[in-house]
């Protein structure tokens, strides 16, 4: 089993949701992006207690499983959270995404929008007046673009 399924197994175990695993050359720097557990969502982000309790068991499981690091963090993905799986385009219909496609569409490859819909194995994406498709399997990189109003506030709808 690879390293990033051992830590997605721990953390839904756990109850949390498993956003990312970066890690720096040899594995010495293990950064882990958890999500609200299911029962939490829309009722805040992650606390700092969520990330020492995450924190605790990984390093814990680490010790059990022989993994080799030296330093582990943990921490909420952030409003520009990264978006990895449908299910995360799902999640955030209605909101602005930054996409990085694979292979260029004409001689565009970066595009911003807001996700408008999840169909099949497709993202649409609306710019301004025009929805463009896009196969999950084309998209390199996706992140949420956070919106900022007036307040200094950012929303994410989730």
């Amino acid at each position: 089993m690879d390293l990033e399924s051992i830590i997605e197994r721990a953390v839904t175990g756990l109850g949390y949701g498993f956003v990312d695993l970066e890690s720096s050359p040899r594995a010495r720097l293990l950064r882990v992006f958890i999500d609200v557990p299911a029962e939490r969502a829309g009722q805040g982000g992650i606390t700092v207690e969520d990330c020492a309790a995450v924190s605790n068991h990984l390093t814990r499981l680490f010790m059990v499983e022989n993994i080799d690091y030296d330093r582990l963090e943990v921490s909420s993905p952030g409003l520009d959270r990264p978006l990895k799986r449908l299910t995360d385009f799902e999640r955030f219909v209605g909101n602005e995404a930054s996409v990085r496609l694979r292979i260029a569409v004409g001689n565009q490859r970066n595009f911003i929008g807001v996700i408008e819909a999840v169909e099949g194995g497709e993202i649409v994406l609306r710019m301004g007046a025009t929805a463009h498709r896009f196969d999950f399997s084309q998209i390199e990189k996706a992140r949420l673009v956070p919106n900022f109003d007036g307040s200094g506030k950012t929303e994410v709808r989730r």
